[in-house]
């Protein structure tokens, strides 16, 4: 029995390996190209270990542009947009699963609608906005349209979801300590809501962090740029995309997102579960 077993898992990890190849290579191409000699970029067939290693295009991604401030820039911005939204999400998806008052179906049906508006289509009226409140070419639409447009609705479903798991008798044992409306939110939901807020978290942090229609709007000096902004920036002297150096900012672009995701998979997933979510 142990011995059919154990084939069996070698099996499914086997097929699980072959299965994993098409979403593995495209990072392990770019990776490798990033150190590859320009003429072997784009060799056929694709060499999956590099002949020979050649660092320049690292050091030519901080020549070519402020490449660290506007690394800085993405982090920043993506840390700041993952708590505020935490912020808004977790205190609004609580008032909407424990606290009952007049219409609170469809205030929360018309919350659920920003899901349905195409961030293209609000664009331009949020251009003007900004534009009257003299905030073009700063930071800050990249940090206010994420926190309380539709990745917050998005992350206020899935905390929403999660309350509405919780045992009511939580809670009453909490009114009995004495705690009021707030007591029983910071101390008895919250500290429950760790895997929906490590999964609120990633969603979070990936779409700042990956955002690029924003930027090329509202954002026009190159050190106040974000990364997905910056990347299309290498260019050779002709033009042409520069795509060594473009491989090599792309490496470090990554870097991050496969570190949260790693850190907080478990989060992710449990958060997931318990709200219902599913791929």
């Amino acid at each position: 029995m142990r011995t059919e077993g154990s084939s069996r898992k070698v099996w499914l990890y086997g097929l699980l390996c072959v299965l994993a190849i098409p979403f593995v290579f495209p990072t392990w191409w770019m990776a490798t190209s990033s150190v590859k000699p320009l003429g072997d970029v784009f060799k056929f067939p694709p060499s999956l270990i590099p002949t020979s290693i050649d660092t320049s295009a690292y050091r030519q991604v901080f020549q070519a542009q402020p490449f660290a401030q506007q690394y800085f820039n993405s982090m920043y911005i993506a840390v700041v947009c993952t708590l505020g939204t935490l912020v808004v999400s977790s205190l609004a998806g609580y008032a909407f699963a424990r606290i009952r008052f007049r219409g609170q179906n469809a205030l929360f049906l018309l919350v659920l609608t920003g899901l349905l508006v195409p961030s293209e289509v609000t664009i331009v009226p949020l251009f003007q906005l900004f534009q009257r409140w003299h905030m073009i070419d700063t930071h800050w639409p990249l940090i206010l349209v994420p926190i309380f447009g539709a990745p917050s609705v998005l992350a206020t479903f899935i905390m929403r979801q999660f309350f509405i798991t919780l045992p009511p008798e939580l809670e009453e044992a909490g009114r009995i300590d004495g705690l009021g409306r707030w007591g029983l939110f910071r101390r008895v939901a919250l500290p429950l809501a760790r895997p929906a807020l490590g999964a609120v978290s990633i969603f979070t942090f990936l779409h700042s962090w990956n955002l690029y229609l924003e930027p090329i709007v509202f954002l026009s000096t190159p050190s106040k740029f974000t990364l997905p902004q910056a990347l299309t920036q290498f260019v050779d002297a002709y033009g042409g995309p520069a795509w060594n150096v473009q491989l090599s900012a792309a490496t470090m672009t990554a870097i991050p997102v496969l570190v949260v995701f790693v850190v907080a998979q478990r989060q992710f997933i449990e958060g997931l579960a318990h709200t219902g979510l599913k791929g």
